[in-house]
């Protein structure tokens, strides 16, 4: 069900203990010049609501927070970035107007890296503020089956940015909007290497993309994103069930 869609009564309705509130979450930014500036936010509220879809009846789906963490990538044009304090700000007031309405079960459905980190910690914060809470910080790359990137025909076996990866999901769900004749393979690394250096994208990409975006398929794209909607409902349906904490054998 999507929240947006909804009135207050038949929010009233909910069944509390096995709704799980889904959250996508995504961004504006600059995917190098063979995606829109909008991949992530597409990609995060597709996966999102084909996986409310899967589970309508545990499942409550808020709009994209769509203006995401994206101060790293602000050196190209089109690119639309968030404070790191206000896209915290976003999370919790989503967060917290739906459990001052008794809501417990909370999940990121995020489709951009740079909101990883905010959005993690913008949960633990919550969870102890508010232990009732049982919150949950995805993506919705983390539902791909890992088998499938031995499928992937270049060196990287994972999503970077505007790569095979990203590029074969947006060829499978949005393919009018890439560019094709503009796909082209980019990535920088300094050297010597330097572990944990923090890095704008303009510094590791020549042209805003970081992988072999030139191998992507569209075949490859429907195989992830079929295990994405798979795995993602099976979580969510999961997690509105309920779980346990046993101890290690």
């Amino acid at each position: 069900m999507k929240l947006s869609e909804l009135t207050w009564q038949d929010v009233n309705a909910l069944d509390r203990e096995r709704t799980v509130v889904l959250i996508p979450m995504g961004a504006i930014e600059q995917h190098g010049p063979h995606l829109p500036l909008g991949t992530d936010t597409f990609l995060a509220s597709a996966a999102a609501g084909e996986i409310a879809a899967e589970c309508a009846d545990v499942s409550l789906l808020t709009p994209c927070i769509w203006l995401g963490a994206s101060l790293h990538h602000m050196p190209f044009s089109g690119t639309l970035s968030n404070s790191f304090d206000g896209f915290h700000e976003s999370i919790r007031q989503v967060v917290n107007s739906l459990a001052d309405h008794n809501f417990i079960k909370f999940m990121a459905i995020n489709g951009h890296g740079g909101n990883c980190d905010s959005m993690s910690i913008v949960f633990r914060e919550l969870r102890h503020k508010r232990p009732n809470l049982q919150l949950a910080a995805a993506n919705y790359f983390d539902f791909i089956d890992l088998a499938l990137y031995q499928k992937m025909k270049g060196p990287i076996k994972g999503i970077r940015h505007a790569c095979e990866a990203e590029v074969s999901l947006m060829l499978h769900k949005h393919p009018n909007l890439v560019r094709k004749d503009k796909l082209r393979n980019d990535g920088l690394a300094p050297h010597p290497e330097i572990p944990g250096l923090v890095s704008n994208f303009d510094e590791v990409t020549e042209e805003g993309s970081l992988g072999y975006a030139t191998l992507a398929t569209p075949e490859l794209g429907a195989a992830f994103w079929e295990s994405i909607v798979k795995n993602g409902a099976k979580a969510v349906r999961t997690f509105s069930e309920g779980y346990s904490y046993l101890g290690i054998e």
